[in-house]
């Protein structure tokens, strides 16, 4: 054949490749990325004080000064880690006012969904980030850097993907659907050295089961930021179901001291 050459009944260009050449992808990384699972001795900021703390404070409100208020009065209370749900209208701004306010106090942003927001995140001043679901793309960027990512998951092969993936700590999303604190302790057998934080249905009164079945740290919504004390504005009453919670969690701390890693 002119031009080209016949292998039996084919005939072919040479510059014809005999299979398309694969490409692979090489995801995003934050600039400040140090080496996977860092020792306990240089474990994330963040996740010293929330393992510290034993609670993070979960906010989500109708704008963004009852957000700042409820906050005030949660942090009044004793929270030192808190995060501000990314669909409370003007969270980021939350974001801003209270890092400036309270520069000891860890917070984050909760239900990022995308690296967009994760970054705004970032920008805004957060300190953490959770998901109810382990986003590859957030993981992939934040991982080893400054900023904790936090991300969910509820299945034994979800938790051990996303900790070989990279994560610090893993959210265990919906804990109270799943078993609550027995699902935790459960978890805990195979998983000894992964940090687990329970979330969601929580109550005021079983924090001290979830830590003491191995749970780093519970996320607490409702058992802080009470619905009806929301609706009413009442922070006097946000201020003291935080004095209780923070309270429980700090006397279950004494006898687990020893950060899971």
């Amino acid at each position: 054949m002119e031009g080209g050459r016949t292998i039996g009944s084919i005939s072919r260009s040479p510059l014809t490749p005999l299979s398309p050449v694969r490409q692979t992808t090489v995801p995003l990384q934050h600039p400040s990325r140090t080496p996977l699972h860092a020792s306990s001795s240089t474990l994330p900021q963040p996740l010293i004080q929330i393992h510290k703390a034993g609670v993070i404070a979960c906010l989500r409100a109708q704008n963004v000064e009852t957000a700042v208020e409820a906050a005030h009065a949660a942090l009044a209370g004793g929270v030192s880690v808190l995060e501000v749900v990314v669909t409370t209208p003007g969270a980021l701004e939350v974001i801003k006012v209270l890092c400036k306010d309270y520069p000891s106090v860890k917070f984050g942003v909760g239900t990022v969904l995308n690296i967009e927001d994760a970054r705004k995140a970032e920008k805004a001043g957060a300190q953490f980030l959770m998901s109810p679901c382990t986003v590859m793309e957030i993981l992939h960027w934040f991982r080893g850097s400054e900023i904790l990512y936090i991300p969910g998951a509820m299945t034994p092969t979800e938790i051990f993907s996303a900790y070989t993936a990279g994560a610090e700590a893993i959210k265990i999303y919906p804990v109270s659907a799943l078993g609550g604190e027995n699902y935790i302790s459960t978890l805990k057998k195979p998983f000894p050295t992964i940090p687990l934080i329970a979330s969601q249905g929580i109550t005021a009164g079983s924090i001290g089961k979830y830590i003491t079945a191995g749970a780093s740290a519970v996320v607490l919504s409702d058992a802080i930021f009470n619905k009806e004390a929301m609706m009413k504005e009442d922070f006097d009453e946000i201020q003291r179901l935080a004095q209780l919670v923070t309270l429980e969690a700090s006397l279950a701390r004494k006898g687990n001291s020893k950060i899971k890693r």
